[in-house]
């Protein structure tokens, strides 16, 4: 009978927590949110068709119309370095044109000095985010588009100065 109950308790807290992950902000414009992209592997991404150019950034566009370039330079840093963190993210996606008064990083470290399992970046553009997400514990890369928080920026929790 126990070992039933705790079973079926283990199963319920599972149903929640995918429940909790799986539940995408709405957008109040009642278009469907962007899908996340995802890559098991840092290597680059397909090459594009010979009659399509590469990425770019598209400064007069929205954040979807931005998300292969923010995933290209994104990718482009993981191929250079596997175990990047996030100053070379918003270097990069500095570099590539990106705002970076308009970006925020999350800590390579844990509290207690232990490597993040993934740390996450942003940037917010057109009053979207491009939110990347990268580490060992996160199953390779991804990356969305989402609304801006309501109080400012794109990531919740604590996320470190971009200050050098």
């Amino acid at each position: 009978m126990a070992v039933s109950a705790l079973g079926a308790l283990g199963a319920g807290a599972v149903v929640a927590l995918s429940a909790c992950t799986s539940a995408a902000p709405t957008d109040p414009t009642g278009a469907p949110p962007a899908s996340p992209t995802a890559s098991a592997s840092a290597g680059p991404s397909a090459t594009p068709a010979a009659d399509q150019p590469p990425p770019a950034l598209r400064p007069e566009g929205s954040a979807a119309d931005n998300l292969a370039y923010f995933d290209a330079v994104s990718r482009a840093v993981i191929a250079d370095d596997a175990g990047a963190g996030g100053r070379a993210f918003v270097d990069a996606l500095t570099a590539a044109g990106f705002d970076r008064a308009a970006m925020q990083v999350t800590a390579d470290t844990t509290t207690i000095g232990d490597p993040a399992d993934s740390i996450q970046f942003s940037v917010e553009f057109a009053g979207e985010c491009l939110i990347g997400q990268y580490g060992p514990k996160s199953d390779g890369y991804h990356s969305a588009v989402r609304p801006a928080l309501g109080t400012g920026g794109c990531l919740v929790g604590s996320t470190r100065p971009i200050d050098w």
